[in-house]
């Protein structure tokens, strides 16, 4: 689904998906930096502009995020969705460790699957200036973003070749559970017969 929407809108479909991973969307923000990285090397898309757009979206996200959090805070932490994935007892935590360690947590979240949403959120919540937090998002997206997006660039034959690898095994994955798949129902076939 990511990559016909990369593939069907290009730049926009590119935006949307890595604004949706910001949001907390369950999409690493890696596959479509990745797909990126490859249709750039096979000149469907401009590099520099590939790059921009990621960076873009992905902040885009987050700002959202920390928007939601500052605005409407609690109210948004009552939600159902939302406590699942951040509980009172981590909120309790993520908010001690603010006040102790902001820098330091807003530069690793984005980073951490899962956790990523959780702590721009609550960034919001614990009243972060947005200066500072979007220096410091901007900052790890930087050091993470371009690392990712130009190894993918680079590497983009050996990735297709892996890819085929990976269907490749697949099939025979597939094959070896139906071959499974039929001797148990043969066995189990063979042990009722058996059966007085």
């Amino acid at each position: 689904m990511v990559a016909s929407l990369i593939e069907q809108l290009r730049y926009v479909g590119l935006f949307l998906v890595l604004f949706a991973a910001g949001l907390g969307l369950p999409v690493p923000e890696e596959i479509p930096i990745v797909a990126a990285g490859i249709l750039s090397h096979a000149g469907v898309f401009r590099w520099w502009l590939a790059l921009l757009v990621i960076l873009t979206g992905a902040l885009a996200g987050d700002a959202a995020l920390y928007w939601a959090g500052h605005h409407w805070g609690e109210r948004l932490l009552d939600w159902r969705p939302v406590r699942r994935v951040l509980s009172r007892k981590r909120e309790a935590r993520l908010l001690k460790a603010y006040r102790d360690h902001g820098v330091k947590i807003l530069l690793t979240a984005r980073h951490v699957m899962g956790l990523r949403a959780a702590a721009f959120l609550t960034a919001g919540i614990a009243r972060v200036p947005f200066w500072k937090f979007l220096v410091l998002d901007a900052a790890a997206a930087v050091l993470g973003v371009p690392v990712s997006f130009g190894l993918a660039y680079v590497f983009a034959d050996q990735v297709y070749g892996v890819l085929q690898d990976v269907h490749r095994i697949e099939r025979w994955l597939a094959l070896l559970a139906v071959a499974a798949v039929a001797v148990w129902l043969a066995l189990g076939a063979y042990r009722r017969s058996r059966r007085p």
